[in-house]
């Protein structure tokens, strides 16, 4: 597979932005708000997948009627919260991440971002990584029908990039990247900095595992193809 043909396809947080955890807290804030009692382990086993998939399942469980108006008002508030999290300077770029991107452009691998999350949650995170979405391929939850685990963000990032996604490789922290990487037919390689573990990456589909960005950059020799 000739280098120039090799695509790097990121999700955005747990990924390349240190942001699980807060978005696990301002799921658990608009939850609460709106009167659901859930334990904040179980939110975490969810993050990755949309907001709207998200929503749904968490009602679902719950028992709560599923409203256009209940799963709006719940997006909002989370991302209402998780923006006041980012404001706090409590959301930071992983390590390595922007080094990796750095290596990426410079080597002119063609990489983009494909994130399950809607743009209004997402500049911030960009604007710390100092991604321009005017610049670099960024599709968000806004802009394709599906989100993880299906593979629309990755299909549609392929395409922006104008590459073939079966010779793409996706970078993501949870389960949900590794099913919709499968689903892409594209290879998925795992970080561990959104709390998944390597165990249950590898049995989603991850053909390897890495500490965080700054582990892969030290290892990527092992998926990028070589001139």
């Amino acid at each position: 597979m000739p280098r120039s043909h090799t695509a790097f396809l990121f999700d955005l947080d747990g990924t390349l932005i240190d942001s699980v955890y807060q978005h696990v807290l301002a799921w658990k804030e608009a939850l609460d708000e709106e009167g659901v009692v859930l334990p904040v382990w179980s939110i975490h086993r969810k993050i990755g997948m949309s907001g709207g998939l998200f929503t749904n399942i968490l009602l679902r469980e719950t028992g709560l009627d599923i409203t256009p108006e209940r799963i709006e008002r719940l997006q909002q508030r989370h991302a209402e919260a998780f923006n006041r999290h980012h404001a706090q300077g409590s959301v930071r770029p992983l390590p390595g991440a922007r080094e990796l991107l750095q290596f990426l452009t410079r080597e002119k691998i063609p990489w983009a971002i494909a994130t399950s999350g809607r743009m209004r949650t997402a500049a911030h995170n960009l604007a710390a990584l100092g991604v321009d979405p005017n610049e670099v391929p960024v599709v968000t939850r806004d802009m394709v029908r599906h989100a993880k685990p299906d593979p629309d963000l990755f299909i549609a990032a392929a395409e922006r990039l104008g590459v073939d996604i079966h010779h793409s490789l996706v970078i993501g922290d949870s389960i949900w990247d590794m099913l919709a990487a499968q689903r892409a037919r594209a290879l998925g390689v795992g970080l561990l900095s959104g709390g998944y573990g390597q165990d249950e990456l590898q049995r989603s589909g991850a053909f390897r595992v890495y500490d965080d960005p700054a582990d892969l950059l030290k290892h990527i020799d092992e998926v990028a193809a070589r001139d």
